[in-house]
């Protein structure tokens, strides 16, 4: 698509999700333009009315600590007379070959309804998790050591990236994805959002009606991570909670004074491998497993195949073959990529056939996937 065809892709985001204010449709607009000049973004037209779109979001993913380009899709919208007709799918499978083309790997995406992505290959892998945590805890968390904290902005966008590498590689991640430079300039110009840079960690949060919501807080030190969760919590004489996009197992969760009932709320998200030998050979894995193992992925949206998957010392291959092996759909062959068991995907009927190589399998795809960020 074109510039020109703004206005009305704003047409139809504003009846699949409702009014969208003036100076969002501003702020998005800055965000999409680079897409239009790389073919980010695509439509499906009926003559020259457009009928649905969809954006592919360039990302950077990590698994297992190891960063690789992600097609993120966002923005899938199909006009309310064009519902029913195969649209949707019509414009998921432009997606996809776009984002091989582009040269992804793997892809992601929040689904508004599942039954569609899945018919197409995606599957269930990780969440987005938010928690709500008493503020005063939070300041009570005691400072480990000096931290030089500052305020950040627009042109702290490439040491936010830096930031978020060193973190993710040191943690290990699975599934937190990164925006490009432009994308984190335009979102660290939002005069609403208070940010605070680290050597080795930042925070964004803001107000929520009576209550801090924390976006992002990032630290690859434990007096660093102390000094931002101080920093959020230091506004507990007004707010009495905190709501916090977190890891599964984030520090923050530890270092809190009581721990009993939490609310945790998530918001699922689905993946999908789009080329299984890049995907194998772009993804980290814990530097003791070990596994050699024959599996074939049924895809009928792309090309399937039977593959020898080799892991071993944190790295993996995966050479074409002839040969009997475990069977997966291409969604069970993506759920396994993101740490689902294979146990799990047996009694789901992703997998099916010989399981000599499950216990391998599970210990060298072993993740606990989230991300912090929705899109």
């Amino acid at each position: 698509m074109t510039e020109a065809d703004l206005d009305d892709v704003i047409d139809a985001r504003r009846r699949a999700f409702g009014p969208i204010p003036a100076d969002s449709r501003e702020k998005w607009r800055r965000m999409v333009l680079p897409a239009l000049g790389e073919g980010r973004y695509l439509g499906v037209f009926d003559g020259s009315r457009l009928a649905a779109a969809a954006r592919l979001r360039g990302f950077t993913q990590w698994w297992h600590g190891k960063p690789q380009p992600m097609a993120g899709v966002a923005g899938v919208t199909v006009n309310p007379e064009d519902r029913g007709r195969g649209v949707g799918t019509l414009i998921m499978k432009a997606v996809m070959d776009r984002a091989e083309a582009l040269g992804d790997a793997v892809s992601a995406l929040y689904p508004a309804t599942t039954a569609i992505y899945r018919r197409i290959g995606y599957e269930h892998a990780g969440a987005l998790h938010t928690v709500r945590l008493p503020a005063e805890d939070l300041r009570g968390i005691a400072p480990a050591g000096p931290v030089k904290l500052r305020r950040m902005g627009p042109g702290d966008a490439a040491e936010v990236v830096s930031v978020l590498h060193r973190v993710h590689a040191l943690a290990r991640s699975s599934g937190p994805v990164c925006w490009d430079e432009h994308i984190w300039g335009v979102r660290l110009g939002d005069e609403d959002d208070f940010l605070y840079l680290a050597d080795d960690g930042y925070v964004v949060y803001r107000w929520k009606g009576d209550d801090i919501e924390v976006e992002n807080l990032v630290a690859a030190s434990r007096e660093t991570l102390r000094a931002l969760w101080s920093l959020v919590g230091s506004a507990s004489s007004v707010a009495r909670h905190v709501v916090a996009s977190v890891a599964p197992d984030d520090p923050v969760l530890w270092l809190l004074r009581e721990r009993t009932k939490e609310e945790v709320a998530q918001i699922r998200w689905m993946f999908r491998v789009l080329d299984v030998p890049a995907a194998v050979e772009r993804r980290g894995y814990p530097a003791h497993a070990s596994c050699e193992a024959v599996v074939t992925v049924d895809d009928p949206v792309r090309a399937g195949g039977t593959w020898r998957l080799e892991l071993a010392g944190g790295s993996g291959a995966a050479t074409p073959v002839d040969g009997p092996g475990p069977r997966l759909t291409v969604n069970g062959f993506s759920a396994l990529y993101t740490g689902v068991p294979t146990a799990t995907l047996r009694l789901g009927g992703l997998m099916t056939g010989d399981d000599r190589y499950d216990e391998a399998l599970d210990a060298a795809f072993a993740a606990k996937p989230y991300m912090l960020d929705y899109f």
